[in-house]
């Protein structure tokens, strides 16, 4: 039995003997063959053969961060809804109990994001004109 694991344990250090020669094969390559000349269009991005305009540091609102947040969030929660629904069978009526305050948290958060104006993308002044237009 013990030559068994010594044999599985060389095979592994072959393996990761192999992937760091193959690795430092490729860099040490790359290097020695690659271009050394240095330039301004260089150093410059090419995005399908368009000329760049401006910069590329924008300065973007954090609410595009915070759905996208919400979204990885709620996409995360769809996957478990879906392991729930492929098991349905095999839960029973406890699964459903279960899936069904899931589903009621879900949206008790939901709803207190949009109380909170988490999801409103208007600015203060386009809100408060919309607030006076209803009135």
């Amino acid at each position: 039995m013990p030559d068994v694991s010594l044999a599985h344990h060389w095979g592994f250090a072959v393996f990761l003997l192999g992937v760091f020669g193959l690795c430092a094969f490729m860099l040490g390559v790359s290097s020695l063959l690659g271009s050394k000349a240095w330039g301004r269009s260089k150093n410059e991005p090419f995005e399908s053969g368009i000329v760049p305009t401006g910069g590329a540091r924008l300065r973007l609102s954090a609410k595009f961060y915070l759905v996208a947040m919400l979204f990885v969030i709620f996409d995360v929660e769809a996957l478990y809804l879906f392991a729930w629904a492929v098991s349905v069978r095999e839960s029973g009526w406890a699964g459903l109990i279960e899936a069904t305050v899931f589903i009621a948290i879900l949206l008790a958060g939901l709803v207190y994001l949009w109380r909170i104006g988490a999801l409103d993308w208007a600015p203060a002044s386009r809100r408060a004109r919309q607030a006076k237009l209803k009135q």
